[in-house]
């Protein structure tokens, strides 16, 4: 157990320094002597990819949710990882089963819609955004893509309910969403 904290311990000090390579090396030590360890796993992945190598860390996270398939922020990071690769149906699978484990996973949700949104299965994306909003009602990330989706989606009063809605925790992203969608200074 000792070893484990001291090798933590290293990588974190390694990162500070942004030695990502050598902290990769460390992790790969501990992996050798526990190829299950959950933590090496996960931080494996994250390195991979700061790294570029996001296919090594795709497969990394898939050995993850084997491990643990009732892990949310395991299901979570694959989501994101296959989103970033443009595998958008096995992004959309792992953030189902993300919030799934945990239905007060906001970020899982978001990119749950992302994913939708990719698809253009817009209907779909509006649910997975409004229980993003629900969950972070000050975020402004959900509520620019639910506006962006209703003026997809033909919609433009309800983009500008969301506008005047951002207007008044977030003006300049309520600025930027009447300049990209052209509704102009949406009405009060």
């Amino acid at each position: 157990m000792l070893n484990r904290f001291f090798v933590r311990w290293q990588v974190r000090v390694l990162l500070v320094f942004g030695q990502k390579r050598a902290a990769l090396e460390r992790v790969e030590g501990w992996l050798a002597q526990c190829p299950d360890d959950l933590l090496a796993l996960a931080t494996r992945a994250h390195l991979l990819a700061e790294l570029g190598d996001r296919h090594e860390a795709l497969q990394t996270l898939q050995h993850v949710v084997t491990l643990q398939p009732d892990g949310a922020p395991g299901w979570f990071n694959l989501g994101f990882l296959s989103e970033e690769l443009g595998l958008l149906e096995q992004a959309e699978a792992a953030f189902v089963r993300a919030t799934q484990i945990d239905p007060r996973l906001d970020r899982a949700w978001y990119g749950l819609a992302l994913s939708l949104i990719r698809q253009r299965r817009f209907d779909e994306a509006v649910v997975a955004l409004r229980k993003n909003t629900e969950l972070q009602p000050m975020s402004p990330y959900g509520w620019y893509q639910l506006a962006r989706v209703h003026v997809d989606r033909q919609e433009p009063d309800e983009a500008a309910k969301i506008i005047r809605h951002l207007r008044r925790f977030e003006p300049k992203v309520a600025a930027q969403l009447e300049r990209e969608t052209g509704l102009g200074h949406a009405q009060a």
